[in-house]
């Protein structure tokens, strides 16, 4: 039930939602912490939902000169091309992409959609790209062919954008899961005038790799792979929220909030713990006692 996983103790709350964030799965939490996982189910609800509102409203205006835009896979239930012989798969079952776009310079996540690949989502990323942003900068996307008009249409002329486009060939001797590759890049100018040397996605695919190390649920081979989509969005509302404010970037010795301007100063879990506080609002009483009036006589 929404709400019942913060009547656990702030430090619990703040150890599961830590584990969250460090790539332990749900379950093995419940078994660590001593809490079903209904309770660890719950509380990601919560907090997905408060880190959500808390994007929306915080990453707003932000002064960047260089926007690197990509997209990372996974899948809910079953891959796609499993959904049609799997056994009960819900309506949401097949693959799942998070769209994330990332300030080259404070390393700040200023956008994310979970959705489709198609070119209906890549509008909806860009537009909501489009308006974090309070000035002209330069983007570089990768060679998905939806972005050419999702940021034609969010931006216009104002702003100076290429593709990376990167190619890919075959590993003689690979095994099955072998990746294939990068047998090269070419630069493809869109828009505007970009720097040559800033057509890059290096910050973007690093980001995607911490994303994927930082929540089990993306990890490949194994049976962690999402059950339930809409966790799947508040577990990257949650993860969104802990990279900007929390997480201390190595290289910046900041969060990227505080790179950014957005924040002056680092995050604890407690913090986001906080945020579930409010949004729930002050506990409200169960019920009330009057005490009964004497009869008059």
């Amino acid at each position: 039930m929404p709400g019942m996983a913060n009547k656990l103790p702030l430090a619990k709350r703040v150890q599961i939602l830590s584990m969250l964030c460090e790539g332990s799965s749900m379950r093995s939490i419940s078994r660590v912490v001593d809490v079903s996982i209904n309770t660890v189910s719950a509380l990601l609800v919560d907090a997905g939902k408060a880190c959500a509102a808390h994007h929306d409203a915080t990453v707003r205006g932000v002064r960047s000169k260089r926007i690197q835009a990509g997209e990372i896979w996974s899948f809910c239930y079953a891959k796609q091309k499993n959904v049609a012989t799997a056994k009960a798969a819900p309506e949401d079952a097949g693959d799942v992409w998070t769209w994330t776009a990332l300030d080259a310079d404070s390393k700040l996540i200023v956008s994310y959609l979970i959705s489709g690949r198609d070119a209906g989502y890549a509008h909806e990323f860009m537009q909501d790209v489009a308006a974090r942003l309070a000035n002209r900068v330069q983007l570089t996307t990768d060679g998905h062919r939806a972005y050419l008009d999702a940021v034609e249409g969010a931006f216009g002329s104002d702003i100076d954008y290429s593709m990376l486009i990167k190619h890919y060939g075959d590993v003689a001797g690979a095994g099955r899961y072998s990746p294939g590759v990068c047998t090269g890049a070419t630069q493809a100018r869109v828009e505007g005038r970009p720097e040559r040397a800033h057509v890059i996605t290096s910050y973007a695919e690093r980001q995607n790799l911490t994303m994927r190390m930082s929540m089990r649920r993306f990890t490949r081979l194994t049976n962690a792979f999402l059950k339930k989509a809409e966790n799947h969005t508040h577990m990257v509302a949650l993860y969104t929220t802990w990279y900007n404010f929390v997480r201390q970037h190595k290289t910046l010795r900041v969060a990227p909030a505080m790179a950014a301007g957005l924040s002056d100063r680092l995050w604890s879990m407690e913090d986001v713990v906080a945020l579930l506080d409010a949004a729930e609002g002050p506990a409200k009483k169960r019920g009330s006692y009057k005490p009964r009036m004497a009869m008059e006589r």
